[in-house]
């Protein structure tokens, strides 16, 4: 094979062929005589033209492309058409060569060269049918990588030639992006291709994964968790019975495809994602810090700007959760970026109620995450409730009300849901070790008991009545349980209570009632992606539900909504506002205890003197002092 050089001196091999020279060709054309510009495009479009010819064409092309001006468009389109991937390696050449001098030369064709190869990084198809059915799909030959190699090339030619190249290729990339029931190879083989672009672009890295985002984001909403699990119950179903072992003694029926057909190619792109962020961060196996950083703050921005306001995505935000389980720096800074957004009084209620949401689902869920950093959030989250508690006064504004106060009712949610899942992380154990007594368990206690959830349950703004019940219930049965927080009594009260919600329709306004007032979600519940659920599996923390028997014996008094399942902690999902009641709103009997009140809990002291009591062991000296 010539060298890159060689090949570009070299001249073109004598061939057959009717007509004049190109030159004397386009000359022509502009003059009106239209018979031999006819000819040409005729030998171009002609499907069984030999690589010679077109090597012999592309050669004059190069060496009249300051003659190929907008007069020529046709032609040009034309030689965009040409099959050229599949054939010869010196046809291949010579038309790389043909495409870098024609956008050197004339740059208006910049974007239909661009288009034309960005068109090309998806598998041509190939043409089958059955019985006179059409079931053509993508080719998988191996040429087919070597074509995206070859397409890469090209891009990256241009881009050397021309530098704003990045300013017309975006377009391109968002115009060519396949629809969603394309095929999941057609998909796949784009999305990968449209990445690979972002890494000898770097500058539209950014942009890249915006558009990729965007579009998986699409996919995700519209196969909603409930339809995937509905598929997948009917498929058990409908091979329950059939096998129970294959030849090599394994279950047919799980294979890692998805029931669901969007929720598999789904599947298939999120592995993409995951495999880019991996191979971004790391270099050599070793994770680079600069690189993490860097694609950190792409992603973060890409994550303020669609997946946040996006309500209802399942599995895409989990690109964050992954990219957080490399380093524990970056998780932090994601959750201080979260933070950020829910104390800003400037920024939408809506996105502060959701990045309450994020805050604690990600702490609940996010294995990588150490116990220290999880009190030092709940720390701050807590204190934060205390001062709004604080600044609400007396006024018409300390009541119960959704509108006004949905960060704050957003915040206790994730609050009293992160307690819920790391409760025994912070207490380190039981009560009691034998006859020694556990003094990590004392500061965990200590540490719940500083946070005086008390009076935050018992506020004029009565977070219990609003937050979901199921969750409420839980919290409620462990913080009596430790003896924290009694919220019992407000349980009770607020059964007896409809908290009102206006709905607008076509036949006017209707006031109903809501189990889910603040339209809450869980960003990170359980991820049902079989085949890349495999990646975030070793990092998610699963509820324990052997460890919550207790608690859901005790919850059985003020359990008002058996049924009612949120996440898989309670085997199943957050509820949606579909099961709407039509009553009248209901008299609002506030609790009317000042703000500046602080209802205190039994001292972690009185828990342990009862707990020895119980097995009459002696105090030590240092429990006979104040513990505060």
């Amino acid at each position: 094979m010539l060298a890159g050089d060689e090949f570009l001196r070299s001249p073109p091999r004598k061939t057959v062929r009717f007509g004049g020279t190109l030159e004397e060709i386009l000359v022509k054309y502009q003059k009106g005589e239209t018979s031999d510009f006819n000819l040409l495009k005729h030998q171009l479009l002609d499907p069984d033209i030999k690589d010679d010819q077109i090597i012999n064409w592309l050669h004059e092309f190069r060496s009249s492309v300051t003659h190929l001006t907008k007069d020529f468009e046709q032609l040009i389109s034309i030689l965009l058409k040409v099959s050229w991937l599949r054939r010869s390696q010196a046809v291949v050449e010579e038309y790389l060569a043909f495409l870098s001098n024609l956008v050197s030369a004339q740059t208006i064709y910049l974007r239909p060269c661009l288009a034309m190869l960005v068109s090309h990084f998806i598998p041509p198809r190939i043409t089958i049918r059955e019985n006179n059915v059409d079931i053509s799909d993508s080719d998988d030959d191996e040429n087919v990588p070597e074509g995206f190699n070859t397409c890469h090339r090209a891009l990256q030619t241009i881009v050397k030639y021309v530098p704003l190249t990045p300013q017309f290729l975006m377009p391109v990339l968002a115009e060519k992006f396949p629809f969603v029931n394309k095929s999941e190879r057609t998909l796949q083989c784009f999305v990968h291709n449209v990445l690979r672009i972002s890494v000898y672009i770097p500058t539209l890295r950014r942009e890249i994964l915006e558009l990729v985002i965007e579009r998986l984001l699409k996919i995700d909403v519209s196969a909603p968790r409930k339809e995937i699990e509905a598929a997948e119950e009917i498929e058990n179903k409908e091979t329950e019975g059939l096998f129970d072992l294959d030849e090599d003694g394994e279950n047919p029926g799980k294979n890692g495809t998805m029931a669901h057909p969007i929720a598999e190619r789904l599947d298939i792109l999120m592995i993409i994602l995951f495999s880019y962020v991996k191979d971004i961060c790391h270099v050599n196996g070793k994770l680079d810090i600069a690189n993490t950083k860097d694609l950190y703050r792409d992603l973060v921005a890409v994550f303020d700007k669609l997946i946040l306001p996006t309500h209802g995505s399942c599995h895409v935000q989990y690109i964050m959760f992954y990219l957080c389980s490399f380093r524990l720096a970056i998780a932090e800074a994601f959750v201080e970026h979260l933070w950020k957004k829910l104390q800003d009084p400037n920024t939408p209620a809506v996105i502060r109620q959701a990045a309450a949401n994020y805050i604690g689902s990600f702490l609940a869920r996010a294995k990588f995450i150490p116990v220290v950093t999880v009190k030092a959030c709940l720390d701050l989250l807590v204190n934060w409730l205390h001062m709004y508690i604080n600044n609400q006064g007396t006024g018409p504004k300390a009541l119960c009300d959704v509108a006004i106060h949905g960060p704050f009712y957003a915040t206790c949610q994730a609050v009293f849901y992160v307690v819920i899942f790391r409760h025994q992380q912070i207490l380190d154990g039981n009560l009691k070790k034998g006859n020694a007594i556990n003094l990590s368990c004392f500061q965990g206690l200590a540490f719940l008991q500083n946070l005086n959830f008390e009076r935050i349950v018992m506020s004029q703004l009565n977070p219990l009545k609003v937050c979901l019940p199921s969750i409420v219930n839980f919290f409620a049965a462990l913080t009596r349980k430790y003896q924290i927080a009694f919220c019992d009594t407000i349980i009770e009260r607020n059964k007896r209570q409809v908290l009102p919600v206006v709905r607008s329709s076509c036949g006017g306004d209707s006031i109903e009632t809501s189990t889910n007032p603040l339209d809450s979600f869980f960003p990170f519940d359980p991820y049902i992606l079989k085949r890349s659920k495999d990646i975030i599996d070793s990092l998610y923390q699963f509820w324990e539900e052997q460890s919550a028997e207790d608690l859901k014996q005790e919850t059985e008094p003020t359990n008002e909504i058996k049924g009612e399942e949120e996440d898989d902690f309670l085997k199943g999902e957050t509820p949606q506002n579909d099961g709407l009641l039509g009553l009248m709103p209901g008299s609002f009997e506030s609790s009317h205890h000042s703000p500046e009140t602080c209802v205190g809990s039994p001292s972690v002291t009185v828990l342990i003197s009862q707990e020895l009591a119980d097995k009459d062991v002696v105090q030590p000296p240092f429990l006979q002092k104040d513990l505060f």
